[in-house]
């Protein structure tokens, strides 16, 4: 039991005077004017040893008001020691100067305000208060270090001006609380809040903290039940949230975050129920690392995100955009500010995977079709990269070459019809060219064998012996007329199949199909152009089998990337 009396304060300054006089009534809660005083006058000195002593309970007839010590305005010299102490009242200390950093630690208190005061620094750890601790608009020269703190309301400090240069100015570890409220504040220094669990919200609004190349704000394991806000912040420094859990939105728009060559924003491995916003004029300068990270939707502007080789999105799930770009050309460029040689690998699939999955879940399959495209390219180069024999490189090429301009890698096999079309077109020109300048002929040994066809190649004015018997015949093509058109122009003939370059070229394209156009006509080599048709009739028949096969192998996906 303390055997401290008021009397061990004899000689009481004028302030501490007017504070014992008043301290009953419950009235009193300024020392003069009760603004921040600018030295150490003697009606504004307290002694932080007789505040302690009203604070525990006081004595010899006097006793603290219910409403607890609200003093603003005071000089408080010495050591506001509260160590391991319970104290059943509100400690309000508002527009003070504390020349020693008070000591909190491991006390229990009602409620604790530092509003509008300048101190040097405050050491709280594993302080309990069942309302909450407020430093609003306060000026705090040294570190705050109150790891493992638990608090009943908020941690407010709105306004504040916190300095510890180079060093954690906020130490607030483990913190349990229903918010941590920084809008508006000036941090020279980090924060801390690793593990902390907040019931509410994380607001860090128009906040400005400056601790470059290092951690800025630590949020590592944070678990926040509302949102996570950094509206116009500016941010000199890492932010740090990873393995998070916010079950509200986490916003930057309009924020400066800024730490070249280093981590601006570690949101990896983060669980984001809400949204990401990253919208208006906000800026990262720096590296966005949203690794393995889940984030119900992103709101977001381009403009907004860092450059090439600073966005970092493998294993990040998400299920959509608003209010953002929402095509492939757009969204491919943003998945193309990746980097994965800058972090030692050669490609991440997933990411084009998750958006080619949004778009699809958004009804954009056209959107999603390209971005695989475009994954099958990216990842098929890499493959080809790997490969060391320069031989087997070229026939991946040629190989990857082939599955892009034909089916998209498996993607859109569709295209094979088209190819299939184009070649079927090209295949009438070249056929119905060499049929008009007679560059066919019956493909039946018989009809070859016939006198209807083999003298159709004699004029008229020659002869030719036929066997048996050695017979001369007078032959049947007119002047200037071909083997081919003497021939149709024979009653005999009227009955052989008409020759259409439509059919043909359709015959000979799909060697399944049983036109009979094959079967009655082939090009006839002797003569120009046909040449060039039966070679184009063999090219086109291993390109028929080649794109059919292709199509088939794009439908059931034996052709894309696994």
């Amino acid at each position: 039991m303390s055997t401290v009396s008021l009397a061990d304060f004899h000689q009481l300054t004028p302030a501490e005077s007017d504070i014992i006089a008043a301290l009953n009534s419950g009235t009193f809660d300024r020392i003069g004017d009760g603004r921040r005083p600018d030295e150490a006058a003697p009606d504004r000195i307290v002694r932080a040893e007789l505040l302690r002593f009203l604070l525990l309970g006081g004595g010899d007839g006097v006793y603290p008001h219910e409403k607890g010590v609200r003093i603003s305005g005071a000089w408080i010299t010495g050591v506001l020691d509260l160590e391991g102490c319970r104290v059943p009242m509100v400690i309000a200390l508002r527009h003070c100067v504390l020349t020693r950093a008070p000591v909190l630690s491991a006390a229990i208190i009602d409620s604790v305000q530092f509003d509008g005061s300048t101190m040097p620094g405050l050491i709280a750890d594993g302080l309990e208060i069942r309302g909450g601790l407020s430093l609003l608009g306060a000026t705090v020269e040294g570190p705050i270090a109150m790891p493992g703190c638990k608090l009943g309301a908020s941690l407010r400090c709105d306004g504040a001006t916190l300095t510890c240069e180079g060093e954690t100015a906020l130490d607030a570890d483990a913190l349990v609380a229903r918010s941590v409220l920084l809008r508006g504040a000036i941090v020279n220094g980090g924060i801390s809040l690793f593990g902390a669990r907040l019931g509410m919200d994380l607001n860090a609004s128009a906040c400005t903290i400056t601790h470059p190349e290092r951690v800025a704000l630590n949020a590592e394991g944070i678990e926040v039940q509302g949102s996570v806000q950094f509206i116009s912040a500016k941010v000199q420094g890492e932010i740090r949230m990873i393995g998070a859990h916010v079950e509200g939105d986490v916003e930057f728009t309009d924020a400066k975050i800024v730490n070249p060559g280093h981590d601006a924003l570690q949101i990896n491995r983060a669980v984001i129920d809400g949204g990401l916003f990253l919208r208006g004029g906000a800026t990262v300068s720096g590296t966005f690392d949203l690794s393995g990270a889940s984030v119900g939707t992103f709101h977001d502007k381009l403009d907004c995100w860092p450059g090439h080789g600073d966005i970092l999105l493998n294993r990040c799930l998400y299920n959509g955009f608003i209010g953002g770009s929402v095509d492939a050309e757009s969204r491919l460029e943003w998945l193309g500010r990746q980097s994965p040689e800058r972090w030692g690998q050669e490609f991440w699939p997933q990411p084009y995977e998750q958006l080619a999955k949004v778009f699809e879940s958004m009804g954009h399959d056209e959107h999603a079709r390209a971005v695989l495209i475009v994954k099958e390219r990216l990842q098929r180069k890499a493959r080809r990269e790997r490969a060391r024999n320069p031989f087997m490189r070229a026939m991946l090429w040629l190989m990857d070459a082939t599955l892009g301009v034909t089916v998209r890698y498996g993607r859109q096999p569709l295209l094979a019809l088209v190819w299939l079309m184009f070649f079927w077109g090209l295949g009438v020109a070249v056929f119905g060219i060499a049929e008009s300048r007679s560059a066919f002929k019956p493909a039946s040994a018989v009809v070859l064998r016939s006198p209807e066809w083999t003298m159709c190649g004699v004029a008229t004015t020659g002869e030719r012996l036929l066997m048996p018997g050695q017979q001369s015949v007078r032959g049947r093509a007119a002047p200037g007329q071909s083997q081919l058109d003497c021939f149709r122009a024979q009653h005999e003939a009227s009955s052989y199949p008409e020759f259409n370059p439509w059919m043909y070229s359709l015959d000979a394209l799909f060697g399944v199909m049983e036109l009979e156009q094959k079967t009655f006509w082939r090009p006839d080599p002797a003569k120009p152009w046909g040449g060039l048709a039966i070679s184009y009739f063999y090219f086109q028949t291993i390109v028929g089998w080649f794109l059919t096969l292709l199509a088939v192998a794009g439908f059931s996906g034996l052709v894309k990337s696994r």
